[in-house]
């Protein structure tokens, strides 16, 4: 039996922008996982998620593809997972087989809302990584990372990647996006054995390392959002926006440098800084765009730790899920903000910085 586990991820800044080649947004990984364990089977294969106990999925192979008799599935980044590692080992030929998947996920609460953690990250991530190991590939971690981007393109065509980086490297990391169409135009010509290994462009993942005073507090607001509708709405609207996407695109790409610079320097009062002033490019680009980032539940998650002297804005595409607060621990009052959170119908979680697997410096 193989098991690995992925964690769930909170964009800290650069959200909307990082879907841009070589745009930058920081992110960090948290400590909750989705588990995946494999093991080989006989006649049949399964594949079960405790998030979707009653619609476990059962195939085979035919020819030796993998075959399942429908496609209407809540699996769709698990089977992309699959197909994406098993086209590395026959290219390798390393013989396939059947096998049985199970899958437990921590990034939902017990009814099995999910918090906004990228729970599809995770799950392609820890897929992928159960697979390679299953399969005895001897992958790098950046080749690992480029089948579990392969794989979420397969099915998320609008995702920037980031959710990826932040699952199969953990800790803080600033990150810039690949060039989607680059990869797409290389699916067709190129083996995926030789497309791992090349440089793509725009990709960079690298650590950060917080100050050690630097505080991180989740609120979630109860109600889930779609990023890839929020996200895909934006995209379709930015042509229509003048020279505002192009200047929200410099302008955000300037206070994530900004970030990661503070980041660098230690400099706990510069992030604050830095949190503010995205989250302000945010609200404009949702002026802009007619999309609602920031919900009214947010802005009251927001306002509550600006009263207590911290900064915070909403994480990932907004719209509902969860909201960030980054303050100084030695001077803010954490429990003045969860009371007013709670007043609000906020839920706090317990929710912590994973620390980091080997990041392959700044590529």
């Amino acid at each position: 039996m193989i098991e690995m586990r992925a964690p769930g991820k909170l964009y800290i800044a650069g959200e909307y922008a990082v879907v841009e080649t070589g745009r930058p947004a920081v992110l960090v990984a948290v400590d909750r996982f989705i588990t995946v364990r494999v093991g080989p089977a006989v006649g049949e294969g399964h594949i079960r998620s405790d998030q979707f106990a009653n619609l476990p999925l059962v195939w085979h192979r035919r020819d030796g593809d993998l075959v399942i008799d429908y496609e209407e599935t809540p699996y769709s980044f698990v089977l992309a997972a699959i197909r994406t590692v098993e086209e590395l080992g026959r290219a390798v030929r390393v013989p396939l087989s059947l096998f049985d998947l199970d899958i437990t996920s921590e990034l939902d609460d017990a009814s099995g809302r999910k918090f906004g953690l990228g729970s599809s990250a995770a799950v392609t991530v820890a897929t992928v990584r159960a697979l390679a190991a299953f399969y005895g590939l001897p992958l790098t971690e950046m080749e690992l990372f480029k089948l579990a981007l392969i794989a979420s393109d397969e099915v998320q065509r609008s995702g920037s990647g980031g959710d990826i980086a932040a699952s199969m490297f953990g800790g803080w990391i600033a990150y810039t996006s690949f060039d989607r169409g680059w990869l797409r135009e290389q699916r067709f010509d190129v083996p995926i054995r030789d497309l791992i290994s090349m440089d793509w462009p725009g990709l960079s993942v690298r650590p950060l390392t917080p100050p050690w005073e630097l505080g991180l507090l989740v609120g979630w607001t109860g109600t889930p959002a779609s990023t890839s509708r929020l996200v895909g709405d934006v995209q379709a609207r930015k042509g229509l926006q003048g020279t505002h996407y192009t200047e929200f695109l410099s302008r955000s790409e300037h206070c994530v440098e900004g970030l990661v610079g503070a980041f660098s320097a230690g400099d706990t009062a510069g992030i604050l800084t830095r949190i503010t002033e995205n989250r302000r490019l945010l609200n404009q680009l949702s002026e802009h765009t007619g999309i609602v980032i920031e919900t009214p539940q947010l802005t009251r998650l927001v306002e509550a730790a600006v009263r207590a002297g911290a900064a915070a804005k909403s994480s990932g595409a907004g719209g509902g899920d969860c909201g960030i607060v980054l303050c100084d621990r030695g001077s803010t009052d954490l429990e003045e903000i969860e009371l007013a959170w709670a007043a609000e119908g906020i839920r706090p979680l317990d929710l912590h910085a994973q620390p980091s697997r080997e990041v392959p410096g700044e590529r």
